[in-house]
């Protein structure tokens, strides 16, 4: 069950089954949050999935949720930016989703969830300001290491001393979510492995002192 339906009644949770919409989608698949009517709030309910925007044709990564996590038009009010787009990044990802007039009824009728989905926004806004402040006072290196970091806390499989992530972004990926180059990211991850803090290849990264990248 998503955090979104904690503390909701089976019958309630039948009243939004009865509106939602359950996706399997696939990697490179790209989500349309939709305008008006049509608007759409997802929850994430397997997988990863990349928030991204265009601009002057360079793409900048907003965020990278994983499971379990809301998205689309969150501010519920049916406008949508054409630059703005969702797009899979994991095999396995599953989807919920809702028309925003629907979901507006579901709060309006369901406390409960009105409160998770308030919680919710609010630990989103949170990460983003905690990034924003990685932007202002910290250097290329260090954003690199929170990045990682984060990563691990959040879809690391912990071996022994070991953290292992399944890899899904390539060096330019990672640059565009810390706001780096490509070539600065690469050197980093050579001194890192260097240093015998992580292996990093297309398909995996081996973190190899857990403590550290605690």
């Amino acid at each position: 069950m998503h955090p979104l339906f904690t503390n909701v009644s089976e019958h309630k949770i039948l009243e939004a089954v009865s509106v939602m919409k359950i996706t399997r989608v696939y990697p490179g698949e790209v989500i349309s949050y939709g305008e008006g009517e049509l608007s759409k709030i997802y929850l994430l309910i397997t997988g990863k999935i990349k928030l991204a925007e265009l601009g002057n044709e360079n793409e900048l990564i907003k965020d990278i949720i994983t499971a379990p996590d809301i998205f689309g038009n969150l501010n519920m009010e049916g406008l949508s930016s054409d630059d703005e787009y969702a797009e899979v990044l994991s095999r396995n990802a599953l989807i919920c989703g809702f028309n925003i007039s629907d979901f507006k009824k579901l709060l309006f009728s369901i406390p409960m969830l009105a409160v998770s989905y308030a919680n919710m926004v609010i630990g989103k806004l949170g990460r983003l300001e905690h990034r924003h402040s990685d932007l202002v006072f910290c250097d290329t290196k260090t954003r690199l290491q929170h990045f990682i970091k984060n990563w691990a806390r959040t879809d690391g499989n912990k071996i022994g001393d070991r953290v292992v992530l399944l890899n899904f972004l390539t060096h330019s990926g990672i640059a565009n979510v810390i706001s780096a180059s490509r070539q600065s990211v690469t050197i980093l991850l050579n001194e890192l492995r260097e240093d015998g803090l992580l292996f990093y290849n297309r398909k995996q990264i081996e973190l190899s002192n857990s403590v550290y990248w605690n």
